[in-house]
């Protein structure tokens, strides 16, 4: 008889990193602009359950996404910790300039893989957005700033269907080559599967170490999880995830929000994979979003405990 506890079936990380990109990821989508003083509560609350990596606003045009038009005053209240990174996405250099004068050191450069996202997302092509990488990573170099690049649309597009892994491969070796810090593949639109994530982190793994890549996967069709499992056996070891489910992709017709960090905090307990995250506060977190959304949140973990204990 095979003893179950001498079988080691995968090799896990011993820890993960989450980033939690509700303030900026899952606000973005909403029909409502939440108040300032809402929003730094929200990223208090994320901080107070252990979560070291937030993504708290962008800087983008203000009449592209409206939500996010108070970015610098989000900034201004953001609870200070140091061992807590605060990011803020940006687009191009007037999004990179206004993020340093606001006192960003962290940011989340966005492009696409194909160029019809691109166009959609950014207005210019995919060759414009890696020039303007090329410039900004630079510039990251002497001011000290630490920048991540995220591929959207890594796996599937909404316009134009399966996003070639080659072209994904090209621009991740090409970013960080130039000088990201750490490059994440978004499934954008949901679509991904578990054989298609292994595939193309299998491939980068290869030539690049775990700390370099992140996975971003939205839940549109429920396969988030599986998704991450499917990331986690090729030693992906940053996740992103938003509080509750919140979130979409404006750009991105049918895609629903990206993966409940309390859903993907309880896999990874499960796992016996350390994040320092409680889910308890995780769930305060979510009640609090519940109060202004209207809405119960998506996450698994949030249904089956807290509605559970309020029947």
């Amino acid at each position: 008889m095979v003893e179950l506890d001498s079988i080691k079936t995968s090799v896990w990380p011993e820890r993960v990193t989450i980033m939690d990109v509700g303030p900026r990821d899952g606000l973005q989508n909403e029909p409502y602009i939440l108040p300032t003083e809402k929003k730094i509560r929200l990223i208090q609350g994320l901080v107070d359950a252990g979560i070291k990596w937030i993504e708290a606003t962008s800087f983008v045009h203000p009449k592209a996404v409206p939500q996010m038009a108070d970015a610098a005053e989000v900034v201004t209240g953001l609870p200070r910790r140091g061992d807590v990174r605060y990011f803020a996405l940006i687009p191009n250099d007037k999004g990179y300039d206004r993020a340093l004068q606001a006192g960003i050191k962290h940011l989340v450069l966005v492009l696409s893989a194909t160029e019809s996202m691109n166009q959609k997302n950014l207005n210019m092509s995919v060759a414009q957005s890696m020039a303007i990488a090329e410039r900004l990573l630079a510039r990251a170099r002497g001011d000290d700033v630490m920048v991540r690049v995220d591929i959207s649309v890594a796996f599937v597009c909404a316009y134009e269907g399966l996003t070639d892994p080659n072209q994904v491969i090209a621009q991740t070796n090409e970013l960080l080559a130039i000088g990201a810090h750490q490059v994440c593949l978004a499934d954008t639109t949901g679509r991904a599967n578990p054989q298609q994530i292994a595939e193309l982190f299998s491939a980068l793994r290869r030539t690049h170490t775990a700390d370099r890549l992140a996975a971003h996967f939205h839940n549109t069709f429920g396969m988030a999880v599986a998704n991450t499992v499917a990331a986690l056996q090729q030693g992906v070891m940053f996740f992103d995830s938003s509080i509750g489910g919140l979130g979409g992709c404006p750009y991105s017709p049918g895609s629903t929000g990206n993966t409940p960090t309390e859903d993907l905090v309880y896999l990874l307990d499960q796992m016996g994979v350390e994040t320092g995250i409680a889910l308890e506060k995780l769930c305060d977190v979510s009640d609090f979003i519940k109060t202004f959304s209207g809405k119960l949140p998506p996450s698994a973990f949030y249904r089956a405990t807290r509605v559970k204990q309020a029947s």
